[in-house]
């Protein structure tokens, strides 16, 4: 019997990836890739581009296919649906000040967390939308709609004649949808904007929301981190840390999260279900530019972090690069401390940015056992998690076995998945099986998160 082909897509802020998978079973055909220029806005016309030349000649044979992306990401379009400004990407964190005062302007951050399960970050597409309407309100007045990346990519397969859709992971993260009440709140999103705007369609997980001109079907598509765990097979309590441009740690949860310190934000995940989630904007790039300062490649720099000790001879590094989202700091930068003449080796160097990248993940994930999240390991992916150093120094600064899911494009795979899903009318998700997972045993140091944090006390508070 023939086999079914699906696709799935992983639009992210520096590349889009394609695999081609077996419906039934999971098993990887083909794949491709391309690349996105490096920045916090771009032009979604590039992000088009760049995906329909990664499909050229791919979808040979395939029946349905997922789009999933970055979240956040603030596109917005006028009545003919034509792109008005490049979108504002989730690392753009020019609308702090906007956070800060719809925070106010809703009555502080219990109501947030109450009416949306989150509190709002310079990340959130809803502040964006204020910092917008507010610095250039010529552009504003031309706006009718407000999409996120999959919603874009996903109409623009349609054919951009259908109505734009969405999936209420990828819309939990607006900062205008709540995932507990399943529905948008169009109060929060005109008191952002001061007008209404149009929204995707929420589709259901497992929907067919259109097809290609070639015939292939479109799933409902979703964000990234939602892809992710639908890509490693994640279910009730398992928690995942994802190391990649930003960091994230999540768990799939059956409840909704209503954190109103801000540090989790309440996301619902691709299936029905719930992703409390931490995020910080600094992760795999931290240990790159550490690598460059040092002059070696990531393989040397690896090997140099692995021959300092837990600890890093008292060097810590708070790798606030790119300012920071978790802790909520903005216009932070890095900041090295406990510098003397005999630690500042290296090799010290090396492990203090791999600690310092982890330990605002250990934090992240400590956050999420606050509220009620129970894990039984800490799964490592994205392309830092490839690293000997980055696993090996995971295993000191978590409590649980440090799980390595064998390298994959796991947002991709979640697509594809999901695609699968919707093209079987099954009720149930396909059983696609993650293999030759390596679990580590924790080693766990509390003297470096404790010395992490006396650091950040010092200079934060």
């Amino acid at each position: 019997m023939k086999r079914r082909l699906v696709a799935g897509v992983d639009s992210s802020t520096q590349s889009v990836k394609v695999v081609v998978r077996d419906a039934e079973t999971g098993e990887l055909v083909r794949e491709a890739r391309g690349s996105h220029p490096d920045g916090t806005e771009i032009d979604p016309q590039i992000w088009w581009e760049e995906l329909t030349k990664s499909l050229s000649g791919l979808l040979d044979d395939v029946e349905a296919i997922g789009i999933g992306a970055q979240q956040h990401g603030m596109v917005v379009v006028d009545e003919d649906k034509n792109v008005v400004r490049p979108a504002l990407l989730w690392n753009d964190t020019r609308s702090a000040k906007a956070a800060e005062d719809l925070i106010q302007d809703l009555g502080g951050r219990a109501n947030w967390a109450k009416e949306t399960g989150s509190v709002p970050l310079a990340a959130f597409t809803v502040t964006k939308l204020r910092w917008f309407a507010e610095n250039e309100p010529a552009l504003a007045k031309k706006v009718t709609g407000v999409m996120l990346p999959h919603d874009y990519l996903t109409w623009k397969l349609a054919g951009a004649k259908a109505n734009p859709t969405t999936d209420r992971g990828d819309a939990s993260g607006t900062g205008y949808f709540s995932a507990s009440e399943n529905k948008y709140k169009n109060e929060i999103l005109k008191l952002a904007f001061s007008r209404d705007l149009s929204v995707p369609d929420i589709a259901e997980p497992n929907a067919i929301v259109g097809e290609t001109k070639e015939g292939i079907k479109l799933a409902a598509g979703t964000g990234d981190n939602m892809a992710a765990a639908l890509g490693l097979g994640a279910e009730s309590g398992d928690v995942v840390v994802s190391l990649g441009t930003s960091g994230t740690a999540y768990a799939v949860s059956d409840n909704p999260s209503f954190d109103e310190s801000g540090i989790v934000a309440g996301f619902a995940d691709a299936t029905g279900k719930y992703l409390p989630l931490a995020c910080t904007l600094n992760a795999a790039r931290i240990l790159s530019a550490a690598a460059k300062v040092l002059k070696v490649d990531l393989d040397e720099f690896s090997k140099l972090a692995l021959a300092s000790k837990p600890g890093a001879g008292g060097l810590v590094l708070l790798p606030y690069l790119d300012g920071e989202r978790t802790p909520n700091l903005p216009n932070a930068t890095g900041s090295l401390f406990g510098m003397t003449r005999e630690n500042m080796t290296a090799e010290n160097f090396a492990r203090a940015a791999v600690e310092g990248m982890l330990c605002g993940l250990a934090d992240a994930v400590n956050a999420l056992v606050e509220l009620g999240v129970n894990p039984k390991k800490v799964s490592l992916i994205g392309g830092a998690a490839a690293n000997p150093a980055v696993q090996k120094i995971a295993t000191t600064l978590f409590k649980v076995p440090v799980a390595i899911p064998p390298v994959a494009e796991y947002v991709a795979d979640g697509a594809a998945r999901q695609a699968a899903w919707a093209l079987s009318k099954e009720a149930a998700l396909p059983n696609w099986k993650v293999s030759d997972i390596v679990l580590l045993e924790p080693d766990y140091r509390p003297e470096v998160i404790a010395a992490y944090s006396a650091s950040f006390k010092a200079l934060h508070g």
